[in-house]
């Protein structure tokens, strides 16, 4: 892999893992443009690393504060949310790896996400959504833990998923926003470590320059990406990215069926 191809998956990964529009359809996609037929599995690692980096950096205080006193709610809300991300990782991952090379697949999941995006945003504006972190229930985050789930799939965005799971419970929307990249640290590093056991230290060693570089690239873009997120659901416009979703979800449909 180039430096080039490195910067350039970092920025993708880094914007895309936090914005709603789905990293792993975009990193498919990119992959496709760039020639790059996969991804080092070490290389996405360290990648997954520089985004979980924009998200420390970003909510630091929630994070000091959940480590100083672990046993509070908020803990309980977010273990209770990993968990159907958690058992779809475990049983359903193996079975759909051929999906991250079907551009069909990552077509069909953006429609999906804009979709899903476009009706919480309007459901949002016609309901008052008042629940905060006591308000909010574990039936409440079994449902976003149950969308972030359906985004093991290509093209289905996991924040935005989260995100507007969250709203169609009735969370207030910053709160919405916030739980959902909070949800994402244990994710991030689940996959890390069952990563982990197939990275080779000798790939690493061999490529360090560029997993450096798309690291610290995700880490930049990731936390930038975060707080674009945040500001657009504060005012009620995440939606705007449901046409990015669909506009970019009928180039791939028309690629696959040229290709």
């Amino acid at each position: 892999m180039t430096l080039l191809h490195a910067v350039v998956l970092g920025v993708v990964q880094g914007l895309t893992e936090f914005l709603p529009v789905s990293s792993s359809g975009h990193l498919v996609i990119f992959q496709y443009i760039l020639g790059v037929q996969e991804s080092p599995l070490t290389f996405d690692v360290m990648l997954h690393l520089g985004t979980l980096l924009a998200v420390f950096a970003a909510f630091w205080e929630d994070i000091i504060a959940i480590l100083k006193r672990p046993f509070t709610r908020l803990t309980y809300l977010i273990v209770v949310g990993c968990i159907p991300a958690a058992i779809a990782g475990y049983l359903v991952a193996p079975l759909i790896e051929k999906a991250f090379e079907s551009l069909l697949v990552v077509g069909l999941g953006l429609i999906f996400t804009g979709f899903v995006l476009r009706f919480s945003e309007k459901w949002s504006q016609q309901s008052i959504g008042l629940k905060d972190i006591p308000n909010t229930s574990y039936r409440d985050v079994i449902f976003v833990g149950l969308l972030q789930a359906l985004a093991i799939i290509p093209g289905i965005s996991r924040s935005g998923s989260t995100i507007a799971a969250g709203l169609l419970v009735g969370m207030e929307r910053e709160w919405a926003a916030r739980f959902s990249f909070l949800l994402s640290i244990p994710v991030i590093i689940g996959a890390g470590i069952f990563q982990l056991s197939d990275v080779s230290a000798g790939s690493l060693g061999a490529n360090l320059p560029p997993y450096l570089a798309g690291t610290l690239v995700a880490a930049v873009f990731g936390y930038w990406a975060i707080k674009i997120v945040l500001n657009l659901v504060r005012h009620g416009r995440l939606s705007v990215f449901s046409y990015y979703c669909w506009a970019v979800a009928l180039l791939t449909l028309g690629c696959n069926f040229l290709i």
